[in-house]
Formats: C-alpha cells, sequence, structure tokens
C-alpha cells in the first residue's frame, strides 16, 4: 500500500470541497420527497465527504471532525427515527408509514406529508452513520501512518 504523505494541496481540496458536498447533501436529503434523491443518496453524500477527509488528511485528525465512537450510534438513531415514524402512524390508527394519520395537526393538507421527511433523515442519518463506521472498522486493524 501506498504511504500518505502530507500534501497540503490533497488536504487543502478536501477541506475545501468537502463543506460543499455536505450542503448538496443536506439539500438531497430535505427535498428528497419533492424531487429525485432522498435519505440514501443524502446519507452516501455525506459519509463520502467524511471518508474524503479521513483518506486526504489521515484518520487520526478526522477523528476531530467525526469521531469514531459516533457512527454506529448515529446509524441506530436514523433507524429509531425510520422505525418510529411509522409505529406512530400505527398507534393513531393507520398502517405502518401512513404519514396520513401522523398527528402534525394545524398544518394545511399539502404539507402534511411530513412523515416524508422524517423518513428521509432517519435513512440519511442511517446510512452516513453505517458506510462511515464500516470504513472505520476497515482501517482498525492497519498501523497508523
Amino acid at each position: 500500500m501506498m504511504r500518505r504523505d502530507d500534501d497540503a494541496i490533497i488536504s487543502l481540496v478536501s477541506r475545501t470541497v468537502s463543506p460543499f458536498i455536505m450542503i448538496f447533501a443536506l439539500y438531497v436529503i430535505f427535498h428528497g420527497h419533492y424531487s429525485p434523491g432522498g435519505g440514501f443518496q443524502g446519507g452516501t453524500m455525506l459519509a463520502a465527504a467524511l471518508i474524503l477527509v479521513r483518506l486526504a488528511a489521515g484518520s487520526d485528525l478526522a477523528q476531530l471532525q467525526f469521531p469514531r465512537s459516533w457512527g454506529t450510534p448515529l446509524g441506530s438513531a436514523g433507524v429509531l427515527i425510520y422505525w418510529g415514524t411509522g409505529f406512530v402512524a400505527m398507534l393513531c390508527g393507520g398502517n405502518f408509514l401512513n404519514y396520513a394519520f401522523l398527528p402534525v395537526s394545524g398544518l394545511p393538507p399539502h404539507h402534511r406529508n411530513l412523515g416524508i421527511l422524517f423518513i428521509e433523515v432517519g435513512v440519511g442519518l442511517a446510512v452516513m452513520g453505517i458506510l462511515t463506521a464500516i470504513y472505520d472498522d476497515l482501517l482498525e486493524g492497519r498501523p497508523h501512518d
């Protein structure tokens, strides 16, 4: 395997591009119910931005941005948000993930599909957390640079 050198250009470009990737990923997640895209695509882009910094700066420095211990809990929280949205709909008398039965009173009828937004955020968190945790777990056995 190639040895990682501290290249200033690669480090600068990855630190400059990474926030823009994250902003676009959040756009894809939050507009997933209006346009193509959604939680899986946005979560994958968030994970790609985090892994880009890990590849360019090294995993020790990247732990300041997103610690290794956050991957699995965020993935679990995303799955819990997804499941909880469906379960709340069941408790309110509908089927699992039937957004019409979610208790979002006071909103106009065309805004009552906020359940899909909760689903997109849950899936995005789950995908981002799990992909980052997989990458970190694959590097765990490798000696540090």
